[in-house]
């Protein structure tokens, strides 16, 4: 799987969840919906990806959403 695409879908998804008032519940929504809807093998990349590379390329909400709430999603 590509890396790179995954951090382009996770920060598209981030993006919707970012107009979102609560900041604490989008950040768990995100990673919700993660966890419903991609695969583990997705979600393992991904966070896999912010451990080795420290995930510069996410934007902020789905950055701290992985940080925050990564251990749902393994």
């Amino acid at each position: 799987m590509n890396v790179q695409h995954l951090v382009t879908m996770a920060n598209q998804i981030g993006s919707f969840f970012e107009t979102m008032p609560d900041r604490p519940q989008a950040m768990s929504d995100f990673a919700n919906h993660l966890k419903r809807n991609w695969e583990p093998r997705m979600r393992r990349e991904l966070l896999q990806h912010i451990e080795q590379q420290g995930g510069s390329d996410l934007n902020d909400l789905v950055l701290e959403a992985l940080r925050l709430h990564g251990g749902i999603l393994k």
